[in-house]
C-alpha cells in the first residue's frame, strides 16, 4: 500500500522524506488556505521534491470552470493528480481529463455506489473518508472493503485512496482492506512506528549494554 503525505506544508515534506516511505502527497483547499501560499507555487514545488502523485484540487463546482481549473493544474508539472468532488460535473469532468490522458482523484466519497460511478468515469484514484464516516456512526472502513470487493468483481482499475485517517488503526485497517492507498497527516504518519513495548525493551537493551562499558565504534 503506498503512503500519502496529507499536507501543504513544505517544510513537513522535506522532514519526511528522508524515511524514503513517502510515495506522494494529497493537497485540499484547506490545506492549501493553511500553507498560506499560492496554489501553483507551492504544488510546483512538492512536485519538484516527491516524484509520486501529487493530488491538487479544483475548486470550481461547474464542469466548464473545473476542466478549466484541472488544466491548469495538471500543466504545473507531470506528477500532479487532478483533484475532483463525486459530483456529477466532478465525475463528468474525471471522464475529460481521463480521455485526455490527464490523472484525476475523486474526492469525498462515501459509499461503494458512488465509487463505481467513479470508477466508470475513469478516475484514477478515488478517496473514501474513513474517518468523517466513523463521525457520523458507521464504519468507514467497511466502506473500503466494499469497494476492494466492487472493484475486484468488475476489474476496475481506480485505486482506492483511503483518506481521512485520524490515528494508525485506520491505517492498519486500510491496509487490510486492500486500500491501494492512503494518504495521512504526518503526525498520524509519524505514529504509524511507535509502541510503548518497543520504547520499553530499547531501554532495557540500552541499560544492559551500558553495563558492559563497551563502545562498538
Amino acid at each position: 500500500m503506498k503512503l500519502f503525505l496529507d499536507t501543504a506544508d513544505v517544510a513537513v515534506i522535506k522532514d519526511m522524506l528522508p524515511t524514503g516511505m513517502v510515495d506522494g502527497v494529497t493537497t485540499n483547499p484547506t490545506l492549501i488556505a493553511k500553507s498560506g501560499r499560492n496554489i501553483a507555487e507551492v504544488i510546483a514545488e512538492i512536485c519538484a521534491l516527491v516524484e509520486g502523485p501529487i493530488s491538487a484540487e479544483a475548486v470550481a463546482t461547474d464542469f466548464e470552470t473545473m476542466v478549466k481549473e484541472g488544466d491548469k493544474l495538471a500543466a504545473i508539472a507531470p506528477n500532479v493528480v487532478v483533484k475532483l468532488p463525486l459530483t456529477w460535473d466532478g465525475l463528468r469532468a474525471a471522464r475529460n481529463f481521463a480521455d485526455k490522458g490527464i490523472k484525476t482523484n475523486v474526492t469525498l466519497c462515501f459509499s461503494a455506489a458512488q465509487a463505481l460511478l467513479a470508477a466508470k468515469a475513469g478516475a484514477t484514484f478515488v478517496s473514501p473518508f474513513v474517518g468523517r464516516l466513523d463521525d457520523h456512526g458507521a464504519v468507514g472502513v467497511e466502506l473500503l472493503e466494499e469497494i476492494r470487493t466492487l472493484y475486484d468483481i468488475h476489474g476496475f482499475e481506480t485505486e482506492i485512496l483511503a483518506a481521512s485517517l485520524r490515528n494508525p488503526g485506520h491505517v492498519t485497517a486500510a491496509a487490510l482492506a486492500g486500500s491501494d492507498a492512503a494518504t495521512l497527516p504526518a503526525d498520524t504518519f509519524k505514529a504509524l512506528i511507535k509502541h510503548p513495548l518497543t520504547d520499553k525493551g530499547l531501554d532495557a537493551f540500552l541499560a544492559d549494554w551500558g553495563k558492559t562499558g563497551q563502545s562498538i565504534l
